[in-house]
């Protein structure tokens, strides 16, 4: 059996393949983290709305890490995580999914590690390849069987937010190999590889970067774009919850803070 978590971004609040799920608060030392929680296809699997039901936390507000911890007090090894993002590159166009393979962070007022106490000391953890290969490769194999437009890699720059970016900024992120622009995969991600839990993002472009689109950006055209893809996104969440077979690549996640004796609650 997988312990599998899909953490659900905008537009991605409580899909269909979970109505039977049960609602369960995990009480963390950072504060509650909401649960919905089931079984499917032989896996348990847990699923959290980031910006909660109706979209009403921010990016920056988002409480990252009471969800990641609470993930490992439930044992989950598995992270699925969806955002929705801006596009840096003419290829990355709406509706089009990305398999991220690179982070470049931009954030700026997010506490981003798990140890920032004398309780919890000091660790550094390697974050080369930041989201896990094992997972990425889990994830390629399922949208190679569907008709979804996707690219198999992608420099995701994590912006502060929650306003959009200027066109200097994009032009900027551009020069530096960013390939789409979002606000929610740092730390995030980080906070998973710290908790030694597998994490993978799958993105789906709403929209072209500032400067890039001929029109202002806006938040209802992200979330009208992601409502026309919402039935792909939760097409390929199935696919990956029931992909239980063996996988090729393997990957040192579940190890990563080794050499401080692994990650403790």
């Amino acid at each position: 059996m997988r312990n599998i978590a899909i953490i659900g971004g905008t537009g991605i609040y409580n899909p269909g393949t979970f109505v039977d799920f049960k609602e369960e608060i995990i009480e963390t030392p950072y504060g509650q983290a909401k649960v919905l929680r089931g079984e499917m296809a032989g896996n348990s699997v847990t699923f959290i709305t980031r910006h909660g039901v109706g979209h009403t936390t921010a990016p920056h507000k988002v409480n990252y890490r009471a969800n990641i911890w609470a993930l490992k007090f439930l044992r989950i090894n598995e992270i699925f995580a969806t955002t929705a993002v801006g596009s840096l590159n003419p290829e990355m166009t709406a509706g089009h999914f990305v398999v991220c393979d690179q982070i470049l962070d931009f954030t700026k007022s997010r506490i981003n590690t798990f140890f920032d106490s004398p309780k919890r000391g000091v660790a550094h953890v390697d974050f080369t390849f930041p989201y896990c290969p094992r997972l990425r490769e889990k994830v390629i194999k399922c949208l190679n069987k569907t008709d979804i437009p996707f690219h198999k890699s992608g420099t995701y720059v994590t912006a502060e937010g929650p306003r959009f970016e200027t066109a200097a900024e994009i032009k900027m992120f551009r020069m530096l190999g960013g390939d789409i622009v979002g606000m929610t995969n740092m730390p995030e991600a980080i906070l998973a590889r710290e908790a030694e839990i597998c994490y993978t993002n799958c993105s789906i472009v709403t929209n072209m970067g500032a400067g890039i689109s001929p029109t202002p950006l806006s938040h209802k055209e992200v979330v009208e774009e992601m409502g026309k893809s919402i039935r792909n996104m939760e097409k390929l969440i199935l696919a990956f919850i029931n992909a239980n077979d063996s996988d090729e690549t393997q990957c040192n996640c579940g190890e990563a803070l080794k050499e401080f004796g692994g990650f403790k609650l």
